[in-house]
Formats: C-alpha cells, sequence, structure tokens
C-alpha cells in the first residue's frame, strides 16, 4: 500500500511590513531602555572602575587629577592595621544578626496578621510606616524615645525599679545594639509586606488537606507554610544583607558613628575618609574590600541555596 507523507511547509518570507514593524519594535526598546542603561553605565560602571583604579593611588579629589600618585598595594596593607575600619568592618558583620532577627519577626506576624487578625490592612499600614518615614525624622524619633535621662523608655524602665537603666545610644556597650532596633523596627514593614504575598500564593487545599489529616497549626507551619516561603526568606535575606552593608543614613543621623566609634560602619567611614579627611584613594580601597565581601556573600548564599530553598 502506497503511503503519502506531508513535508513541513516552508516559512514565510518576511515581507518589508513585517521587517518595518520589527525594526519599530527593537527601536521602541532601545528608546525605553536607553535612559536606564546610561544612568547605570554613568553612575554605576564607570564610577565602580574609577574607584577600582583610585584604589591604588593616593590622591585628594580636590588636589586635581595630575596630582594623582600611583602606589600599588599599600592602601590595602594600611587598611588591615587600621583599627577604626576593623572595628567599623567588625560592626557590619554584627549588624548582620538584625536582618534573620527582623526576617523571623515578620514572618511570625504576617502569619498571624493573614490568618488571625481583624482588618490586616491597617496592621500592613502601621507596620509600613517607618518604611515610607523619612530616616532623618525616624531617627530623631528613636532618640527622643531612648534619652538616657528624659526618654519614655529608661521613664518606664524607672517605674519598675530599675536604678540604673542603660544610656542607650550614649553607651557604647548599648549603642550598636539600639541601632540595631532601630534597623529592624525600619525594615520590618518590607518584610511583612512580602511575607505576607507569600503566604498568599500558598494553595489553600494544602491546608485543607493538612486539617483533614489532623494537623496542627504548628505541624502546618513546619511543614507546608514555612518550606513553601523559602524563595520568599532567600529573597529577603540577599536584600536585607546587601541593604545592611550600605547602611549609612542611620548612622550618620542618629549616632555619627559613636561613641568611641562603636556604631561606625565601612560606609560611614568611608565617607570620613574620602569627604572628611579628603583621603579618596585610600577611601576607594574601602570601597574595593566592601565590594568584594558583599560579592562573596551574595554567591555563598547563591552556592547555598540549592540546599535549602524549595523552588
Amino acid at each position: 500500500m502506497k503511503t503519502s507523507v506531508t513535508l513541513p511547509q516552508s516559512r514565510e518570507k518576511p515581507t518589508a511590513g513585517s521587517r518595518k514593524r520589527k525594526r519599530l519594535e527593537a527601536g521602541m526598546g532601545y528608546l525605553f531602555t536607553g535612559p536606564m542603561l546610561l544612568g547605570v553605565l554613568v553612575f554605576t560602571l564607570i564610577p565602580m572602575i574609577f574607584s577600582f583604579v583610585l584604589s591604588f593611588t593616593k590622591w585628594s579629589f580636590v588636589t586635581g587629577f595630575d596630582k594623582i600618585r600611583f602606589n600599588g598595594f599599600d592602601n590595602f596593607r594600611q587598611l588591615f592595621q587600621d583599627e577604626v575600619f576593623l572595628k567599623s568592618l567588625g560592626n557590619n558583620f554584627i549588624m548582620l544578626l538584625a536582618v534573620p532577627a527582623g526576617m523571623g519577626i515578620a514572618l511570625i506576624l504576617a502569619v498571624i496578621i493573614t490568618s488571625h487578625v481583624y482588618a490586616p490592612g491597617a496592621f500592613k499600614v502601621i507596620y509600613f510606616m517607618p518604611q515610607i518615614s523619612s530616616v532623618v525624622a525616624v531617627a530623631v524619633v528613636w532618640q527622643v524615645l531612648f534619652h538616657p535621662s528624659y526618654g519614655p523608655v529608661n521613664g518606664f524602665l524607672s517605674a519598675l525599679g530599675v536604678d540604673h537603666p542603660p544610656k542607650w545610644l550614649a553607651d557604647p556597650s548599648y549603642a550598636l545594639p539600639s541601632v540595631m532596633l532601630l534597623m529592624i523596627w525600619i525594615d520590618l514593614g518590607v518584610s511583612l509586606i512580602i511575607y505576607i504575598a507569600g503566604i498568599k500564593n500558598i494553595p489553600a487545599d494544602l491546608y485543607e488537606a493538612a486539617t483533614i489529616d489532623g494537623a496542627s497549626k504548628l505541624a502546618q507551619f513546619r511543614s507546608i507554610t514555612f518550606p513553601l516561603l523559602t524563595p520568599t526568606t532567600f529573597f529577603l535575606l540577599v536584600t536585607g544583607i546587601i541593604g545592611n552593608f550600605k547602611s549609612f543614613a542611620l548612622v550618620k543621623v542618629l549616632t555619627d558613628g559613636g561613641p568611641a566609634h562603636s556604631t561606625s560602619v565601612v560606609v560611614y567611614d568611608m565617607y570620613q575618609t574620602a569627604f572628611v579627611d579628603l583621603q579618596t584613594g585610600y577611601a576607594s580601597s574601602m570601597v574595593m574590600i566592601l565590594f568584594v565581601i558583599v560579592l562573596a556573600i551574595t554567591g555563598l548564599q547563591w552556592l547555598g541555596q540549592r540546599y535549602w530553598v524549595n523552588y
């Protein structure tokens, strides 16, 4: 029996009209993305390359480009003998503890607000208020709250019978934890909103099946909610750590790095070195160290995600 085989039809040749439409679409794409690409090139890539070059120089930006003097790795050798820089770097790593602490609080609040609270929208607004407020205003409020003599926090502790309450921001032992508390408070709203969005994306069928099987709320959280929120947790962890290393405005307004450099961080130390001490080359070497640390931590997180993130 003779059978016939149907050959695939050849693609139609593009017409002049279709080519014109594709060129128009490509042009519109470049038109819309061009300003953003130009901004990244001018304000991010070129400064990064320039900063990398300056990190090997001894230079101040007020002296002009003809005064640039290359000194090799001297800046980096000096950095690892700089007590203020090492203190700032250590403070940065301590402040990283605020990231998982804030995420844990946000996750608990998100679970409560999603399923156990009337008018959850009001609570979202309340917790998000510090994020949309000015950092300066929030810092001033925090300074008033934790004032050693007139602050309501110490007034409350004194009313409870505490004879010598902490001096908070004025005490080197309590200043950094006070700043970390404020960071958690400010970032809580963002983490809360993202966690709530993640919880709402979990299929309700899973909870219904678990309820029929007799699983408790805690078991449902441990076996359903938390595993399915690991992509959200990973996103918040990466962005939180990067944002934590970039902390500057809060430290500048709240403590100015003090007392005794107890709240100084690398970005603040870099600002002081570049724009107060006018050591641009030395400050650029701090930028490179910070860049390498953030890149290494982010890379480790990407490598480690395969062991605990469920997509």
